[in-house]
């Protein structure tokens, strides 16, 4: 009679474990589509000079971390106001972005880390590129980028 017992809660254990698997699956594949969704909606806001669309990628936080060229940035302000001053100010274009190489890892139901290359095109034909590393948190209004680390190629 325990020998049933045991592989009777022995079966329960793996028809539970069974049943969750495709639940947590799909759970992280809806987190890296949203997560892309936004990087690709950032993207498409970029092409259209539209630097606020952009930033609504990112949390609207003063903890917003943005590390670029050994230099760190504090808060949605100071990174729109640098995103501003890089590239949508007199003498400074914005250009075609395109984001490549992406690779979503969700870390848990409300976090996720995403690697990929940026690369612009600009008017005068010069073509600025370089990866990044990106942290997403799921917030009740969506997922927003909390830290991103941007670098260029030399």
């Amino acid at each position: 009679m325990r020998k049933v017992f045991c592989l009777c809660l022995s079966a329960m254990f793996l028809i539970a474990t069974a049943a969750q698997t495709p639940h947590q699956s799909s759970s992280s594949d809806n987190g890296k589509a949203a997560v892309e969704r936004v990087l690709r909606t950032q993207q498409d806001a970029w092409n259209h000079h539209d630097l606020e669309g952009f930033m609504a990628g990112y949390w609207n936080s003063s903890e917003l971390t943005f590390f670029s060229g050994a230099k760190q940035t504090s808060g949605w302000q100071a990174t729109l106001d640098r995103y501003r001053s890089t590239y949508n100010s007199p003498g400074h274009e914005m250009g075609k972005l395109e984001f490549s190489g992406l690779r979503i890892e969700t870390l848990g139901p409300e976090a996720a880390f995403v690697r990929g290359e940026w690369h612009l095109t600009m008017p005068d034909g010069k073509t600025p590129h370089g990866l990044f590393t990106l942290v997403f948190h799921k917030f009740p209004e969506g997922w927003k980028i909390v830290h991103d680390h941007t670098s260029a190629a030399e």
